[in-house]
């Protein structure tokens, strides 16, 4: 299993630098083009919620992505110390709801659980610590 790491502020503008991360973990993982942009998806999802969202307006964080990739498996762990918030706990989004009668967000973290085998949060030392796992699909 090869780990790889990658730190950034709490900008979206920096999403691209993600999707090159995400790429390479991937593809140490041996997934495919399709399960790739599955976890392009799931991983950019979970990100940008934090850049979004753990920090106050106007004050700079950061957030940490660490991968282990190998053997058709991929774990991420995803950290920041922001406000702490533990995604597994907020209620799965209505998706029988049209989107006018559906209330902003969440889906998100929907997206996120249907796409990965496994998610944990964690809060320690002061930081949020989500972990997701995938197993890439025997063929």
């Amino acid at each position: 299993m090869k780990p790889f790491s990658i730190t950034l502020p709490n900008d979206v503008e920096q999403v691209p630098l993600l999707a090159a991360f995400v790429d390479e973990v991937c593809e140490a993982a041996g997934f495919d083009m399709s399960l790739t942009m599955s976890m392009q998806l799931a991983i950019e999802e979970a990100v940008v919620n934090v850049m979004n969202y753990a920090y106050p307006p106007g004050t700079q964080g950061h957030v940490t992505i660490d991968a282990t990739a190998g053997e058709g498996r991929l774990e991420v762990v995803i950290t920041d110390s922001g406000v702490a918030f533990d995604p597994t706990l907020k209620a799965d989004a209505d998706t029988t709801l049209s989107a006018e009668q559906r209330p902003i967000g969440g889906l998100g973290i929907h997206l996120v659980r249907h796409i990965m085998d496994e998610i944990a949060y964690e809060r320690r030392d002061g930081k949020n610590i989500l972990t997701l796992r995938k197993h890439r699909a025997e063929d």
